[in-house]
């Protein structure tokens, strides 16, 4: 759909043709946050059952321990990966995103995590590139499985999110509210939430998510890492536990 500037009454400017703004970037963020996207977050708790099972979490510490995962964790960690992955794919140059993808891999400290990270990225490049058949999606996967990058999680939605041309904001945006509502579906099943509070809970994180993204930006890859000691410790400790709903 086209219109012509001076189209709209008393819109100044010489006519000339643009093209209005596509939903294409807008309907990817959708489809890649859904939950019922196959990427493997719904196996995940973001070691908050190691938080359940040391009774360190309740109802009402919820929406804190969610605020400092933001902040502290993934927003420096993952986030900050993700943007930088993006500009590098954006720019055409894979061998920057491998350094990326190893330096965030690097900084994840527990075995669970680590695991958790590379299996669900690995799901999502095998995923992305036959959905959205992008021949960077393809090639990042073909690097993950000749083990030439470990495919994080984080890496892999800014290679993919680069690809299929959404906005580096936005992406940041959509990958961190994909991980709040991982977080809320986990606080569900751990019964530590109802249906109706989780939809709170989502939508108390939205200026964090906004604050998390705008420092997620600024970020330079010798800042890429997590400070949330608390959680690595509370991952450690579900690494061993005799019974787990999820993978971290």
């Amino acid at each position: 759909m086209y219109r012509k500037e001076g189209d709209i009454a008393g819109e100044p400017g010489p006519t000339r043709t643009t093209p209005a703004v596509g939903l294409g970037p807008l309907l990817v963020s959708l489809q890649l946050t859904d939950s019922a996207f196959p990427s493997g977050f719904y196996t995940l708790s973001h070691s908050l059952e190691g938080f359940a099972q040391a009774g360190a979490v309740d109802a009402a510490s919820l929406p804190l321990l969610l605020q400092d995962l933001l902040l502290h964790g993934v927003g420096p960690a993952d986030a900050t990966a993700l943007a930088l992955a993006h500009r590098a794919t954006a720019a055409g140059d894979p061998e920057t995103v491998v350094r990326i993808d190893e330096h965030l891999f690097a900084t994840k400290l527990g075995r669970e995590m680590r695991q958790a990270a590379t299996r669900t990225g690995r799901q999502l490049l095998d995923l992305g590139q036959e959905v959205f058949g992008r021949p960077e999606i393809g090639d990042y996967f073909g690097r993950v499985v000749r083990r030439e990058a470990p495919g994080t999680q984080a890496v892999a939605a800014g290679v993919v999110y680069a690809a299929t041309g959404v906005p580096v904001r936005q992406a940041v945006a959509a990958d961190l509210f994909a991980f709040c509502v991982s977080f809320a579906g986990a606080a569900l099943r751990l019964r530590l939430t109802d249906h109706r509070t989780a939809q709170t809970l989502i939508r108390g994180a939205a200026p964090v998510i906004e604050t998390t993204v705008d420092a997620a930006l600024r970020r330079e890859l010798d800042d890429v890492g997590a400070t949330v000691f608390a959680s690595d410790v509370m991952s450690g400790r579900h690494e061993r536990a005799e019974a787990r709903l999820f993978a971290s």
